[in-house]
């Protein structure tokens, strides 16, 4: 089934768009350029890989209409498509069909100029919340070292076809955005090691896989209706094995305790197993706080749960490139999936797919594994916002203990108050500068005032554990007050009144009978 629409490589619009934003140096800020190509002779879409952009019964090529840079700009064309893309029979953050998404808003029935421009600000809006400020996924603490390890555990004494499990091309990937200036902040470095291992020689591999793998039954629709088991890897389970065996795993593999730094074991579990075998039944790769897992088998592809522009999308199972990137860069940097988006007003996260297709290494529709500005400034933005959480949380449990103690003038001395102030106006300073430089996109500035604010943020710790440790405790004695002997006796009287009214209440308020 060919599409209806015509593929047209996403690189003949995106040379334009470059040299136009190339014009616009310096830039301080991401460039979003909505694009009105008028009606063509045919529909078209964009593709992003490699070929002549069509879908096959084995490989799907998914088209879409947007494109994110290597550098800060992003260009929409809103004459292509329409496109559809999501899950392909339910579940969340489908595109739907027609000229009921922003992406649309030039196809379907003629809009007012007020439904227009409506449409293009939610697109812009949207595109902001994704991509400009995407959520964070985990806390990311700031170290000078990180460590990716890459372990792979094959099933034969050999080492197995490497086609689709390219270790070069993963670091190939990090280490020339880490060149442009990318990923990493002042003072950081980044290294990959590599270790082979068979599952003959590490038993506790072996009885991982074992005790991780689950089944599952479905029904299939052939000539009649056919129920069919399939087996699975449960992730969490798998994660709990190895996190408790990390010793034993360390003297199968010949790990060595690394120095002072981040450290993230990539296990890739290569199977030599004829049928599929996935991650939590979908996933190929999994991404933790501490690791990253994936797994493939002899089994070369699949058929997802996801559609696009009317096809079901095949999965390349035995190339594992662009989702281990993808898992690299949650657990290390905490950046979130473009489909995934924390909403405060529902208190939960939101799935959309909008921005997963182009350039972005997430996602079943994306094909290219490299890194645009948005995973790239992602990932330093997301180690100054801890930092900043970090060092505010500090300063309200310090506000908290100079409150439990009666204030800063009564636990300060006139010398150390003096001081106090002057640091706490010191650290407002540097936090204001700190935002204001992250808001810049200047996130090594923002480091260098993040940092230095911990100093003042340690001064006034100090101020106010040493003021602590002065206070003694004392006890005031109070002069009591006198009997009072007119109230007591004034109550007595009228407790007796009361009574004595009461008892007394048939003769008091007897009344006469009347006598005819």
């Amino acid at each position: 089934m060919r599409s209806h629409l015509h593929s047209v490589p996403y690189s003949v619009v995106d040379r334009i768009v470059k040299q136009d934003f190339e014009r616009e140096r310096p830039v301080e800020g991401v460039y979003v350029y909505l694009l009105n190509l008028k009606p063509q002779a045919k529909p078209y879409a964009y593709n992003y890989g490699l070929g002549s952009g069509e879908s096959s019964p084995a490989f799907t090529k998914c088209l879409g209409s947007i494109w994110t840079g290597r550098e800060r700009y992003i260009w929409v064309d809103l004459a292509a498509g329409p496109v559809d893309y999501g899950p392909g029979l339910s579940g969340e953050g489908v595109l739907p069909r027609g000229e009921f998404h922003p992406l649309a808003a030039l196809h379907g029935r003629p809009k007012s100029e007020k439904a227009l421009y409506a449409d293009l600000a939610s697109l812009v809006w949207n595109a902001y919340q994704v991509l400009l400020a995407p959520s964070l996924r985990i806390p990311v603490q700031f170290e000078n070292s990180l460590i990716v390890q890459f372990i792979h555990i094959h099933g034969g004494s050999k080492v197995s076809d490497m086609h689709g499990l390219d270790w070069s091309l993963i670091e190939k990937t990090f280490m020339d955005d880490v060149k442009d200036g990318g990923l990493l902040l002042g003072g950081q470095s980044l290294r990959f090691k590599r270790y082979d291992v068979s599952l003959s020689d590490c038993p506790i591999c072996s009885f991982a896989i074992s005790r991780s793998t689950h089944s599952y039954s479905s029904r299939f629709l052939f000539e009649n209706y056919t129920l069919i088991v399939s087996e699975y890897l449960d992730s969490k389970r798998l994660h709990q094995i190895l996190s408790d065996s990390d010793d034993e795993l360390r003297r199968a593999m010949g790990l060595h305790e690394e120095e002072i730094g981040r450290v993230l074991p990539v296990y890739v579990f290569d199977l030599d197993y004829s049928k599929l075998l996935m991650l939590d039944r979908y996933h190929q790769s999994v991404a933790f706080r501490d690791m990253v897992i994936a797994v493939r088998t002899k089994s070369p592809q699949t058929v997802s749960d996801y559609s696009c522009n009317g096809r079901h999308v095949i999965t390349q199972t035995r190339e594992l490139e662009r989702p281990i990137i993808g898992s690299i860069l949650q657990s290390m940097w905490g950046v979130s999936p473009t489909h995934l988006l924390w909403s405060s007003r529902h208190n939960s996260t939101l799935v959309d797919y909008t921005w997963s297709i182009g350039h972005t290494p997430f996602g079943p529709f994306s094909e290219t594994s490299s890194l645009s500005f948005v995973q790239k400034d992602a990932a330093r933005r997301n180690v100054l916002l801890t930092s900043l959480n970090y060092t505010i949380s500090s300063a309200i449990d310090v506000l908290d203990s100079i409150s439990a103690h009666g204030g800063d003038r009564k636990l300060l001395k006139q010398g150390n108050h003096a001081e106090f102030v002057q640091r706490w106006n010191f650290l407002k300073y540097k936090l204001k500068k700190a935002v204001s430089a992250l808001s810049h996109l200047d996130f090594d500035m923002a480091l260098y005032y993040s940092r230095s604010s911990d100093y003042d943020l340690f001064s006034i710790h100090s101020l106010v554990y040493e003021a602590s440790q002065k206070l003694e405790a004392s006890l005031v004695c109070f002069k009591d007050p006198p009997f009072p002997f007119a109230a007591v006796s004034m109550g007595g009287f009228g407790s007796l009144a009361i009574f004595y009214v009461y008892v007394k209440r048939y003769k008091i308020f007897r009344s006469k009978r009347k006598q005819f």
